[in-house]
């Protein structure tokens, strides 16, 4: 089932109509939804008009808070979100803070279960008087409480949230991600099983706002290329059995399986295999909800060949040194990167408005993330603002570029295939896109 070779392939993907990707040889591959694609945000111009901040109303200290995993199915991820928003704190504090204040930090856990915390978290974060609540990961647990954080005057920024279903809501103007909208992970994801030539797939998704966006687009984008979609099951996530679905999907005898999960994929897994269907009969894709580390889970080879989508750029060896430095426990790195740019680039608004106040933040998100000169340090970045210069803040994730939607319109999406140690696996493409 190894059907990409080891070093980045280079191509250059255009969607035209519905999807139409083509490879050629240079160093990225980059993936562009056609224009008439409904939830596909429009492109960000490369200028962006300063804008007058609101009346400023903050305290004086700019608090951070974060909603992030510590329990949950998707408390893997908590680790390197959390340590992300630490090394930035760290960063911005020994630059000279925020408006000539040590930026604070408040920490609640979002869950990311049954039952949903992440309200009463919430709550405490802004008894706190937290301005930023970086986070929830889970696109679901972030559409529980956003009401309740931009009701509250203040800006939420998810590291992780990728479902189609924030492009259009009404958040009055303060909800942001540093992770891409589903449009683009669907697209390479989709592209991937095309190239793989496989052609009757079937897709098993969880039945919430992040596993039936991703499935959605998914299926559009592969059936517009040509392809079939045999079947297409939801199930619910809090099911301790899903041998039902599984025998669905084995009765219509698809050639790959689509598979988008959170923790649950130690569960289903065990099902395809009893069924014929398991990675070592059939071509398996994960999606950044289950793209981990399963080698205490899995006997060795159980997951081989399986491949793998997730937004982010390649993590260089310096960032990933700096966020073990913060937390030396990590073994996985997934969206730290975007949580320590999330971080950032909320002082650096804070700085370029002059006020750290939830709504004084939020006018100015855009206006440093496009358009001006580009940065990449915090440090560098507020000396330029200080100095009365326009920035562009290209993060550790890569481009930030906040569209009017709040969602970055230029993304990486990495590619991912499973060795025999069923570990969180090495990269093997980074596909490059706008939104």
């Amino acid at each position: 089932m190894r059907l990409l070779s080891q070093s980045t392939r280079a191509a250059t993907a255009v969607l035209a109509g519905a999807m139409l990707l083509a490879a050629c040889g240079s160093d990225s591959t980059t993936t562009e939804p056609s224009g008439s694609d409904t939830t596909a945000a429009e492109e960000t111009p490369s200028e962006t008009e300063p804008s007058e901040p609101p009346a400023g109303s903050g305290n004086g200290t700019l608090t951070i808070g974060t909603l992030l995993p510590q329990t949950g199915d998707l408390s893997f991820l908590g680790p390197p979100e959390f340590a992300g928003v630490d090394l930035a704190v760290q960063d911005i504090n020994d630059a000279g803070g925020v408006l000539g204040a040590d930026v604070e930090q408040v920490k609640g856990d979002s869950g990311d279960g049954t039952p949903n915390i992440a309200p009463r978290e919430t709550t405490t974060l802004l008894d706190k008087d937290a301005d930023v609540i970086v986070g929830a990961a889970s696109s679901s647990v972030s559409l529980s409480v956003i009401d309740k954080i931009t009701g509250a005057g203040v800006v939420q920024i998810s590291p992780a949230n990728t479902s189609t279903a924030f492009d259009t809501y009404d958040d009055k103007g303060l909800y942001f991600r540093t992770a891409p909208s589903d449009v683009l992970q669907g697209a390479v994801m989709a592209n991937l099983v095309t190239e793989d030539k496989f052609s009757n797939i079937a897709i098993m998704a969880r039945q919430d706002s992040y596993g039936e966006a991703l499935a959605d687009q998914v299926e559009q984008r592969f059936t517009a290329a040509g392809g079939n979609v045999v079947a297409k099951e939801l199930y619910d996530a809090n099911a301790s059995n899903f041998g039902a679905e599984v025998q669905k999907i084995a009765a219509q005898d698809p050639d790959a399986i689509v598979l988008i999960a959170f923790a649950e994929t130690t569960n289903i897994i065990p099902e395809l295999v009893a069924n014929n269907i398991g990675p070592q009969d059939l071509q398996v894709y994960f999606v950044d909800g289950n793209t981990a580390d399963y080698s205490g889970e899995f006997d060795p080879g159980a997951l081989e060949g399986v491949r793998a989508t997730y937004p982010g750029a390649e993590l260089t060896g310096d960032f990933k040194q700096r966020l073990l430095e913060a937390n030396p426990k990590l073994t996985e790195f997934t969206y730290g990167p975007e949580s320590y740019d999330a971080t950032i680039v909320a002082a650096l608004a804070a700085t370029a408005a002059g006020d750290d106040s939830g709504e004084s933040i939020a006018s100015k998100l855009q206006e440093v993330s496009v358009g001006g000169t580009e940065c990449t340090e915090y440090q560098e970045c507020v000396g330029m603002i200080e100095a009365g210069e326009d920035i562009d803040y290209n993060g550790v994730s890569g481009p930030i570029d906040f569209n009017d939607t709040g969602s970055p319109s230029a993304a990486t999406i990495g590619i991912f295939e499973y060795e025999a140690d069923n570990a969180f696996p090495p990269s093997v493409e980074f596909v490059t896109g706008k939104i």
